[in-house]
């Protein structure tokens, strides 16, 4: 072989090893491609299960080209923090109420009004709902791309308290802590108690050192941040049936393809109604098991309640519009 033909054979190599280098950087960039997945719940509660799920799945379908790891119980901050961080872009998705998306398009957080849903079966309609489409095609304009992919049960909302109460004359004076978002307020506001906004985390040491009497959540929330260690009652307002928000950035879904886009949104919908069907199962068990473990389990009439909220909490002092929750009322 002559001198030129070597070096010929070697130039030809060497394209061909850049070439699979090339292939490989790409194939590792994809790889790398890594997502930040926010909420404030418990690693054991469903919530974080499926959504670590969700996680998994969408990489499988995804051919391991997107990575999302999940952060549970606060982690990467409190609600309002992780709201904002889709817009900062320091997480991707994130699983939230309603109460707190609201905070950029108020409408949002209809549901939030006292004793809108009747049941777990007219939450999940709600989400399938025209209404509830039009609401989130509203949330994504206001925030100039948010776009929210799924619904997820998140139970019927109750009181717990170290102060018992069997009706809303009953709460004067009570120091309440509520989530820190408006929605939240109605009930306690129109009872006369004092709602206390403390950060999710916060709770537990607040009602053992006593800054607050009681708490508001569904019996599975209660369960799993382990409230009724320290609280006496658990009053069954059901004032809320609540759902929470699977929510993905703007810039997070401009780095997908629109056939990637389809599968996170099928994936996290699925997650979605995984949990949702374990939070359904677990409420039906709970009041039973409190009763086991000492607490006092106190049933109210909550259409006293309902009236009472009606005549002291208007729509437009929540920012909301009754037209949207005369929709939502109408659902069946």
């Amino acid at each position: 072989m002559t001198r030129r033909q070597t070096i010929q054979v070697l130039a030809s190599a060497s394209m061909v090893a850049l070439g699979l280098i090339g292939a490989l950087g790409s194939t590792a960039v994809q790889a790398q491609q890594k997502l930040k997945w926010a909420h404030v719940y418990e690693a054991s509660e469903p919530f974080h299960t499926s959504s670590v799920w969700a996680a998994e799945e969408f990489k499988k379908r995804t051919n391991g080209k997107f990575e999302i790891q999940v952060f549970p119980a606060s982690s990467l901050g409190k609600e309002s923090d992780i709201n904002q961080g889709l817009q900062l872009g320091t997480v991707d998705i994130i699983l939230t109420g309603a109460s707190f998306a609201a905070n950029s398009f108020p409408r949002l957080a209809v549901n939030y009004y006292p004793f809108t849903f009747r049941d777990a079966d007219h939450v999940l309609k709600y989400g399938k709902s025209d209404v509830f489409k039009e609401l989130a095609e509203g949330y994504k304009k206001a925030t100039n791309g948010n776009t929210i992919t799924a619904m997820t049960y998140y139970g019927v909302r109750h009181s717990s308290s170290n102060k018992p109460f069997k009706n809303c004359d009953e709460m004067k004076g009570l120091k309440m802590r509520v989530p820190d978002a408006p929605a939240y307020t109605a009930l306690p506001r129109a009872c006369g108690a004092n709602p206390t906004p403390i950060a999710f985390a916060e709770v537990y040491l607040a009602l053992q050192n006593g800054t607050v009497d009681a708490q508001e959540n569904p019996l599975p929330t209660i369960e799993a941040k382990k409230f009724y260690e320290v609280q006496k009652h658990i009053i069954l307002t059901g004032h809320i049936a609540d759902a929470l928000l699977t929510v993905v950035a703007p810039g997070t879904l401009s780095k997908m393809t629109p056939a990637e886009q389809k599968i996170l949104g099928e994936v996290t919908q699925e997650a979605a109604e995984r949990a949702s069907a374990q939070i359904r199962k677990r409420e039906a068990e709970l009041i039973e098991e409190f009763k086991k473990k000492g607490i006092n389990i106190i049933t109210v009439d909550r259409n006293e309640f309902q009236q009472r909220v009606l005549k002291a909490i208007d729509f437009p002092s929540m920012k909301l519009d009754k037209k949207d929750w005369d929709r939502v009322i109408a659902i069946k």
